[in-house]
């Protein structure tokens, strides 16, 4: 095995902990506004809607259009679905914009520095340039490049997402490593000819009640975190 010259990063729920930071978000507006409402719940109703919005991306039934505005038609439904009508359109489009700051799991800052010593760090998430760059800013995550959905027109798990990602970086495949907390982005990055890297992120799942989710395949790297996986990866 070839040691990668470049790591392409999952982002949600491997670099930053969505889950929290949305939940936190809905409850601190719930408060001040006077209503009442699971902040866990309403992060997970609201995530569900993501997987079947960019399907229909991929299906060829629409045509592409950044994540921004699938996460804010996907908002307008869940409000509906927890009968909070009490936002105003100003007030709809900042909690749109939390996935702009959502925070960091304690280790990645630091294990991404690390990880840079050696390798080319990039996004390789759905998440679009504006997105990922003001939550760059907001971590301080010091990304080489900025790559993925946006940049490559098309949504993981397509291949596009993966190979283009790769190709902008002057890179073949075989030269780059896949790094996510979740199964399925490893299975169809290996597909493409990606290496693979998984960090588990138990309380992705585990904080809202969710079983965790352990790696399912032999992955070239398998790590507890990005501190183990810099240690792994020789930096």
């Amino acid at each position: 095995m070839t040691h990668p010259r470049a790591l392409l990063f999952d982002v949600f729920g491997t670099v930053v902990d969505w889950r929290s930071s949305v939940a936190r978000e809905i409850e601190r507006i719930a408060e001040q506004m006077g209503f009442a409402v699971n902040g866990h719940d309403f992060a997970t109703a609201w995530r569900k809607r993501y997987q079947p919005a960019m399907a229909k991306i991929r299906e060829g039934n629409r045509g592409f259009v950044p994540l921004d505005i699938l996460h804010m038609e996907n908002l307008r439904d869940v409000l509906a679905e927890f009968s909070i009508d009490c936002l105003s359109e100003t007030e709809i489009d900042d909690l749109n914009h939390v996935w702009h700051r959502l925070d960091a799991w304690g280790d990645a800052v630091g294990g991404v520095n690390r990880l840079k010593s050696r390798h080319i760090v990039a996004t390789c998430s759905n998440g679009n340039i504006a997105l990922m760059v003001n939550l760059a800013r907001h971590t301080g995550l010091n990304w080489d490049m900025v790559l993925g959905g946006e940049v490559a027109q098309a949504y993981k798990p397509e291949r596009e997402a993966y190979l283009r990602s790769a190709a902008f970086l002057g890179l073949k495949p075989e030269e780059c490593c896949m790094v996510a907390a979740h199964n399925e982005d490893l299975a169809a990055a290996r597909s493409f000819g990606l290496q693979t890297a998984y960090v588990e992120r138990r309380n992705e799942y585990v904080a809202s009640g969710g079983e965790p989710r352990p790696a399912s395949q032999d992955w070239e790297w398998v790590a507890s975190d990005f501190i183990d996986l810099a240690a792994k990866m020789g930096c």
